[in-house]
């Protein structure tokens, strides 16, 4: 709907303030700060195991990385199997460092698939033909760039701490074949997707192809920033190279999920996971957007962008909220009703050994932002929606931290001073580097077909 009169949108320049600056550089300091008290207290969270303990886990799959093996009990009429056959977790040592390895895991897989899902945003917008975020464009255009560093992040990590992060790769060391002791079907079944070669080559691969396929749509964006006006032959080009990219992504990005993370509990399995993964980190991607409107406007540039624009990111924050809830819970209802012990085993302990990490969850990432954006007017509101997307950004880390730390330490691991600190670290480095690919381009894309329909964007209610 149109506002019914012209509005004149000029091109501008960002500049990469003192301001910004500074919010970046805080958010890397305390996370140093955090960081550095957690590594000095990691001695302390190292598990110790009596002997019975240790025999059992060697016995039950001789996994040596502390993974939850299957010790399946009788079904009976005791109360504690009231839900079906219980597993029991033998968690044993691992080396301290394995959480600093754990964490650059995490850390550099979440930010890498925020990354990628600008990417996907950038996409989807041309191949809809989306004429209401043209004069926000240039925010996932600059967020798209991060690819190259959360991934280096992530091979280091494998590279340094693989084998104790990945039962499976532990296990692929051991060369047992059927009939010898530790023997596992299960792991030996799953050994032509589950190895070494495939952990490092896969992701490598497909990475490197969405690059440059980014690269290439970037340019495309550039030459048509430089093209005469009315000339609408790069836009068509990047609505092929976009249809082009989503296909691609659309069926690689579950393998990936499935590989670095799914994997971290090789026995279980969840064929919506994949899908899960791309929403968790499709939500924050979105709110991240919108903090970066909220704080360019505030700065005085794209004065065209009103609360329309901001609304609509309030609405789409709202939306896949609630859609991340509906696959959350269709996940664990399925498996709590099927009652297969190999399933049941992923949240049984992050129900009963992270209970509080489990609930707090589902709070922070559906219950605190479906009540704060419920009403319209919180949508249009940028401190509620910087409030409430701190919270959802947060809360979608500590989703992908309660995906992996269970199933590589066991029981008794928190959500402490090196994890938060890592997160801060990372997103003063992130925000650092979305404001400076900001500064390469003009904020405006002056030649683009749909810009003054952004310019009049008006959601109608």
């Amino acid at each position: 709907m149109g506002h019914g009169h012209h509005i004149e949108v000029k091109q501008e320049q960002f500049v990469f303030s003192p301001k910004a600056k500074r919010f970046s550089m805080i958010l890397m300091v305390l996370g140093l700060i955090f960081a550095g008290l957690g590594i000095a207290n990691l001695g302390g969270h190292e598990e110790t195991h009596t002997a019975k303990t240790e025999v059992a886990a060697h016995e039950g799959a001789q996994h040596g990385e502390g993974h939850a093996v299957a010790a399946h009990e009788e079904h009976g009429n005791v109360e504690t199997e009231a839900f079906g056959p219980r597993m029991e977790f033998h968690p044993l040592d691992k080396p301290a460092n394995t959480r600093i390895w754990a964490n650059l895991m995490i850390a550099g897989y979440f930010f890498l698939m925020i990354s990628l899902v600008a990417l996907m945003w950038y996409a989807i917008q041309y191949i809809a033909n989306a004429g209401w975020s043209v004069g926000i464009k240039r925010i996932p255009e600059a967020i798209m760039t991060f690819i190259p560093v959360p991934f280096v992040v992530l091979i280091v990590a494998l590279l340094m701490g693989k084998n104790d992060i990945y039962h499976w790769a532990h296990y692929e060391h051991l060369g047992l074949k059927p009939g010898d002791a530790g023997y596992d079907a299960i792991l030996a079944g799953k050994s032509g997707f589950l190895n070494s070669t495939m952990l490092f080559v896969f992701p490598s691969v497909l990475v490197v192809i969405w690059y440059l396929l980014m690269r290439k749509l970037r340019s495309l964006s550039a030459a048509e920033d430089n093209a005469t006006r009315g000339d609408v032959s790069f836009f068509r080009t990047s609505v092929k190279f976009s249809a082009a990219f989503a296909v691609i992504f659309g069926f690689t990005i579950s393998v990936i999920a499935w590989l670095l993370i799914m994997s971290v509990d090789a026995h279980w399995y969840s064929t919506i996971f994949g899908f899960y993964n791309f929403v968790t980190h499709w939500v924050t991607m979105i709110t991240i957007m919108a903090f970066f409107v909220a704080f360019i406007k505030k700065e005085g540039y794209l004065g065209f962008v009103t609360n329309e624009h901001m609304h609509d990111l309030g609405k789409f924050m709202f939306a896949f909220t609630v859609f991340w809830a509906y696959l959350w819970l269709s996940q664990y209802l399925l498996i709590w009703y099927a009652q297969i012990p190999e399933e049941m085993a992923y949240y049984q302990i992050r129900f009963e050994n992270y209970k509080f990490n489990f609930l707090l969850n589902f709070a922070m990432c559906f219950c605190i932002p479906f009540l704060g954006l419920l009403m319209r007017s919180a949508k249009r509101n940028r401190y509620v929606l910087g409030i409430i997307g701190s919270i959802m950004i947060l809360g979608h880390y500590h989703d992908v931290w309660l995906m992996v730390f269970p199933g590589v330490f066991g029981s008794g691991m928190q959500f402490g001073f090196l994890e938060l600190g890592n997160f801060l670290l990372f997103a003063g480095v992130f925000t650092y580097w979305v404001f400076t690919a900001l500064t390469k381009r003009g904020l405006v894309a002056v030649n683009h077909p749909y810009l003054d329909e952004s310019a009049h964007h008006d959601v109608g209610v």
